[in-house]
């Protein structure tokens, strides 16, 4: 699948990778299970004090320490133990992207127990997307869908030792990344939704990294340890969920699928595809808050995942339906052009409205 061929050698390393996936999803078992216990000891649970929260009891937060701790400590063997990462994937660049997400983790705990102040957390999560750019997560180039490659250069500010600032391309990046870990936080509104579209989107990165065309095997890799830590969470956190991902796990998935879309190649078009759905509902719901004089950031019930709900959906149909979409149109990615890819992105927004409408009036 890494495209090891099928020697002795290829099959013995592809038994490796499929070890550190399933270590990946063992170890977040293992870790879901202590901080489930940590978190309820120490209060840290989303109580159902808001009308817009339907589970019937506090459930206990902090889901994100355990995905976060399976996917570092899996990838830090990788790095130290094995050869397998390292000509795509840098130490330098993977330790900076670990100490960007351990700030989002830190203070997602402090929110899910204090409640900080939702500037403040912005201005934190700015920072870790900010320390994984100057980790050297970034971009120079992307590919025209109709033809070429965009150079994205041609704005520079040298720092001597320090590296070189390329201030379009580090700008978009920067955006790209917030944009996303944002997402999934607004995204975790139901059990398991967030946790397996991000699983969903690590796995389609997987896939075009490992394929002939790239063949970025230390990247897919890593994605498919993402992916692996987010399943063996997902065990949990599906409904019925027992445990909640946290500010620290929904902030932490749209990070690294940020981070791993950019790392791949700049696979913007992959994760756009797979969180489509979702970014243009936060953009709907934007439109109409802002439109009936709303605050945008006023946390209700307009989002698509719960007018469903709204709408008699259970809560399984409708996060299955989302997985079933964000597959759909992920799987896309592996077999279509960028010209098409575009084309199916302009259905997927027209598709989407007249949904977003249907479920609006379904729901009255």
């Amino acid at each position: 699948m890494l495209g090891f061929g099928s020697t002795r050698r290829g099959r013995g390393v592809e038994c490796k990778i499929n070890m550190y996936f399933l270590g990946a999803i063992i170890l977040s078992v293992i870790f879901t299970l202590v901080v489930k216990h940590l978190a309820t000891k120490f209060s840290i649970v989303d109580r159902p004090t808001m009308p817009r929260k339907k589970h019937k009891k506090a459930m206990p937060l902090l889901g994100g320490v355990a995905i976060w701790a399976a996917f570092w400590v899996v990838t830090a063997i990788l790095v130290f133990g094995t050869d397998l990462v390292g000509k795509n994937l840098s130490l330098a660049k993977l330790f900076w992207v670990f100490i960007g997400s351990t700030i989002l983790i830190i203070v997602g705990v402090l929110d899910d127990k204090f409640s900080l102040n939702p500037k403040l957390r912005l201005v934190f999560t700015a920072f870790a997307v900010l320390v994984a750019l100057a980790g050297g997560v970034g971009i120079e180039k992307i590919t025209n869908p109709f033809g070429g490659i965009w150079y994205l250069d041609f704005w520079q500010i040298g720092l001597g030792a320090l590296g070189t600032i390329l201030v379009f391309a580090d700008i978009i990046v920067f955006l790209w990344i917030l944009g996303m870990t944002y997402t999934t936080k607004i995204l975790d509104g139901l059990d398991g939704l967030t946790t397996g579209i991000s699983a969903i989107g690590a796995l389609m990165i997987f896939f075009i990294a490992s394929g002939t065309r790239w063949h970025q095997a230390d990247v897919a890799l890593v994605a498919l340890v993402f992916a692996g830590a987010c399943l063996g969470f997902l065990l949990f956190n599906f409904n019925p969920a027992k445990i909640f991902l946290g500010e620290s796990g929904s902030l932490f998935l749209g990070y690294m699928l940020g981070v791993l879309s950019v790392i791949s190649g700049g696979k913007f078009a992959t994760a756009l595809l797979v969180m489509a759905v979702p970014i243009l509902d936060l953009g709907y719901v934007i439109v109409a808050r802002l439109h009936a004089g709303k605050a945008i950031a006023a946390g209700d019930r307009s989002h698509l995942h719960f007018r469903l709900v709204d709408a008699s959906w259970s809560q399984r149909r409708t996060v299955l339906f989302l997985y079933a979409i964000a597959i759909l149109f992920g799987l896309t990615t592996l077999f279509f052009q960028s010209q098409e890819k575009i084309i199916i992105l302009l259905a997927l927004v027209a598709l989407t409205l007249v949904f977003e409408r249907v479920v609006t009036a379904w729901k009255k």
